[in-house]
């Protein structure tokens, strides 16, 4: 059974927390300080903790950096704040399998550490059917969905033109925009689809590790090899090996990855047999590869190795016309988690979600929803449940003098879906998801002459 560590400053939430958990059938041991937490994942071993993002007398990341330099298999998740997206991402480069907002519903912290524990579960049982199986990493399911906004349907161009071949994909964007969505669905449309789509985070694998988990390794090749593993290689044998943030590999790791990319063979730690392996690779980055190539610290090489078609996923706020489209996918998501029955956004909900920047992309945009459902109690959501960010967006970040405004950006929806709909007011008032008359009293505030 899981033995899990929670560590919590709020002493009757982490109680609460772990009476929960231990009825679930977790071993459960809570600390409310870094110090005794510290002393308790040294002396024990664990197979998650679960920690707050912001302690009193530590900060979650760097206690997260002590927890995987002291057990580097212990899974980590955070418990973040809402407005702490930018900092939940660098904890899952810094190695966190996966974090969670608060507030949360006991299912959904039972939900993410399921998840959190899977990728030992898949590697165990991966030699045993290679078809068909869940990804080795927490997967965030966004969902492929075709937007109306010329940015994404370009993107889901890319990838039906793609997805047939066996071309490597470098897959680039902010993070939260959905990078690993978009390789599924390169892997879902392709040839290769009944087999395996591994899903591998090189920002969380130590240096030392590396080569053990994406080559594997046999009984006895070094102290803790206490059975035979296959490798991320060999369990997307036939399939599709999704490396992401790929850029977070070791100049020794890149050499390793370009030597079985031009030889389609691996070896496993402490084998002196060759295995053939039949892999398409797709990688992710939010950083500019071509900047680390030119600074020395990404071989050349394996860049254009890993570079046969590139695909941009565009930020939220560069595909403003599809966010209601997702809002209302996580709203349905979120009233089936909940079991709520919201119906949708008020009016000002709405144009708060155009006008808000989403730094955190479509992953904030999930989160923001799933809150806002959780504390609505009537059939809408509106803007008192909202976190303070989105009621202060231009706080978040000042808007270039070039931007649309955002007037200037209602008229040209509102000129573009008249042109999309030859100019029937019927079909573009609900192509905006707006009334007759509202449309009609826009066209009249703007003055355009239809």
């Amino acid at each position: 059974m899981p033995n899990i560590l929670i560590i919590e400053d709020d002493a009757a939430f982490c109680q609460m927390l772990q009476r929960f958990l231990t009825k679930k059938g977790y071993e459960v041991q809570s600390s409310f300080t870094a110090p005794d937490a510290k002393e308790k994942y040294r002396t024990n071993t664990f197979d998650l903790v679960l920690t707050d993002l912001r302690l009193p007398d530590c900060n979650g990341i760097q206690l997260l950096a002590d927890i995987k330099a002291t057990s580097p298999q212990t899974a980590v998740v955070l418990m973040t704040g809402y407005a702490e997206v930018g900092s939940a991402v660098e904890a899952m480069k810094q190695g966190a399998a996966d974090y969670i907002s608060k507030p949360f519903t006991p299912e959904e912290v039972v939900e993410v550490i399921e998840n959190a524990l899977k990728p030992e579960k898949s590697s165990k049982n991966s030699s045993k059917n290679p078809k068909k199986q869940e990804s080795q990493k927490t997967t965030e399911n966004f969902t492929m969905i075709n937007g109306i906004s010329e940015a994404s349907k370009k993107t889901n161009e890319y990838i039906k033109l793609v997805a047939p071949t066996d071309m490597s994909v470098l897959i680039t964007g902010e993070s939260g925009t959905g990078k690993e969505v978009s390789a599924r669905a390169i892997h879902n449309n392709s040839p290769r689809k009944d087999f395996m789509f591994v899903a591998v985070d090189c920002g969380a694998i130590p240096k030392e590790l590396a080569t053990s988990e994406f080559f594997g390794h046999v009984k006895g090749s070094f102290t803790g090899a206490i059975e035979d593993k296959v490798g991320h290689f060999e369990a997307a044998n036939g399939g599709t090996l999704f490396l992401d943030e790929v850029g977070n590999l070791s100049y020794e790791n890149q050499i390793q990855l370009l030597r079985a990319l031009q030889e389609r063979k691996i070896k496993r730690v402490g084998s002196t047999r060759e295995v053939a392996v039949d892999v398409r690779i797709i990688t992710a980055t939010n950083e500019d590869l071509q900047k680390a190539v030119e600074k020395g610290v990404f071989r050349e090489d394996l860049y254009h190795r890993l570079n046969e078609f590139s695909i941009a996923i565009p930020s939220l706020k560069e595909r403003k016309d599809d966010i209601l489209l997702f809002a209302n996918l996580f709203l349905d998501k979120a009233n089936q988690t909940l079991g709520k029955k919201i119906l949708g956004f008020s009016d000002e909900v709405t144009e708060l979600f155009y006008s808000y920047r989403w730094p955190g992309n479509l992953r904030e945009l999930k989160n923001v929803i799933k809150r806002a459902v959780l504390l609505s109690s009537g059939e809408t959501v509106n803007t008192e449940v909202l976190p303070g960010e989105l009621l202060q967006p231009q706080a978040e970040e000042a808007i270039s003098a070039d931007e649309f405004s955002r007037a200037d950006y209602e008229k040209e929806q509102i000129i573009k879906a008249l042109k999309q709909t030859n100019f029937n007011k019927s079909k573009a008032a609900k192509l905006l998801r707006v009334t007759r008359k509202t449309l009609y009293n826009k066209i009249n505030y703007y003055k355009l002459d239809f």
